[in-house]
C-alpha cells in the first residue's frame, strides 16, 4: 500500500512539472477617463449680460433686441462685420465682444473727420478716440476694433469683397438730409464678399403717410429702403417684426425724438407745442423699425 500511495504522489509531481504553464490572475485595466469636453463659447444671449454693459443699455434691449436681431441677420463669431456711425457703441458692446470669440473683426465706420472742420471737427474727433479707447482698453473681451469712415465724400468702407456683413442701425434718414443715401448702399454693395449680408434697422413710417425726402422726421418708408438695396445691386432676403412698435404712429411733433430715448419736448428752435404731454410719448416706447436683410449675390455661381 505505501508503494501505491508514493506512485501516486509521483504521478502528481509528473503533471505538475510538465509543459502546461499556471494561469495568472486576471487583472482588470482601470475604466478610461472621460473625454474632457472643450467649454461652448459664449453664445450672444451671453454676450449682452456681459457686466461691460451698463444697466441703461441692457435696459434698451427690450426696445432694441440685440441678440434676436444679429441672430436674424446670421452673424457669426468668425465674421469680419462693419458697423455704420456706431455713436456711442451700443451695439458695438455686444458685437465686438462676440466678434473677439470666434476670432472675427469689428470694423467702426465713424464720422468722416475730412468734412468737418474747427470746434466741431474737434467734438467729433473726441468722440471716436473715446470710443475707441473703450475697446483697446480690453483686447481680451472686445478683441481688435478697426476704423473707417463715412460720408457723401468719403471713399471705400474697406477693401472691396473683404466684409461678410454690413450693419446700419437707424442711419438712412441722416443720409436721405444731405442726399446721399444711395451712396450708402453703394459703398455696402462694394465692400462686402459675395454672399455677404447687409442688414437695416430703421425707424418705420406707414405706408399711408407721406415722406419727407430730407427724412426729417426720422421715419422712413420701408419701400424707399428696399429700392435703394435693389438699385445697388442686392437681394432682398428677409425682412422681420423683432424691432416693431404697433404703439407708435409716427406722427409726434418732435419726430422720432419724441420717444425714448431721447425724449425732445421742444423743436431744434426752442419752440413748444401747447399742452404737450411728454408722458404719453416716454408710454409708448421706443420708436416702430423695420429689420432689413439684404444679400449680395455671387455672380461667379451659373445662373439656371
Amino acid at each position: 500500500m505505501k508503494l501505491i500511495w508514493m506512485a501516486g504522489v509521483c504521478a502528481l509531481a509528473l503533471t505538475a512539472c510538465s509543459g502546461s504553464e499556471a494561469t495568472a490572475p486576471t487583472v482588470e485595466a482601470p475604466p478610461a477617463a472621460a473625454p474632457i469636453e472643450a467649454a461652448a463659447p459664449p453664445s450672444l444671449t451671453d454676450i449682452a449680460a456681459g457686466d461691460w454693459r451698463s444697466d441703461d443699455e441692457k435696459a434698451r434691449d427690450a426696445f432694441r433686441h440685440p441678440v434676436e436681431t444679429l441672430e436674424f441677420f446670421d452673424i457669426d463669431a468668425s465674421d469680419t462685420v462693419i458697423e455704420i456711425w456706431p455713436g456711442g457703441g451700443w451695439y458695438s458692446n455686444v458685437l465686438a465682444p462676440y466678434l473677439a470669440t470666434g476670432g472675427g473683426t469689428l470694423i467702426a465706420a465713424q464720422w468722416d473727420l475730412d468734412q468737418f472742420e474747427g470746434e466741431r471737427r474737434d467734438r467729433l474727433s473726441q468722440r471716436i478716440d473715446d470710443y475707441m479707447a473703450v475697446y483697446a482698453a480690453d483686447p481680451e473681451i472686445f478683441g481688435t476694433v478697426d476704423l473707417s469712415a463715412f460720408s457723401k465724400m468719403s471713399g471705400d468702407l474697406a477693401p472691396a469683397g473683404s466684409v461678410d456683413a454690413v450693419l446700419t442701425f437707424r442711419n438712412v434718414h441722416n443720409w436721405m438730409s444731405s442726399d446721399y443715401s444711395a451712396k450708402f448702399f453703394e459703398d455696402a454693395f462694394a465692400a462686402l464678399k459675395p454672399g455677404g449680408t447687409l442688414g437695416v434697422v430703421e425707424h418705420r413710417l406707414p405706408s399711408s403717410a407721406e415722406q419727407d425726402p430730407r427724412g426729417s422726421t426720422g421715419y422712413v418708408h420701408e419701400d424707399f429702403v428696399m429700392a435703394l438695396a435693389i438699385g445697388a445691386g442686392f437681394e432682398f432676403a428677409a425682412s422681420a417684426e423683432i424691432n416693431a412698435n404697433p404703439a407708435d404712429t409716427a406722427d409726434h411733433p418732435y419726430g422720432v425724438w419724441t420717444l425714448p430715448p431721447v425724449n425732445r419736448t421742444s423743436d431744434r428752435a426752442g419752440n413748444s407745442v401747447e399742452d404737450f404731454d411728454p408722458a404719453i410719448y416716454a408710454a409708448l416706447g421706443e420708436s416702430d423699425r423695420m429689420t432689413l436683410k439684404f444679400i449680395k449675390p455671387d455672380m461667379s455661381e451659373p445662373v439656371e
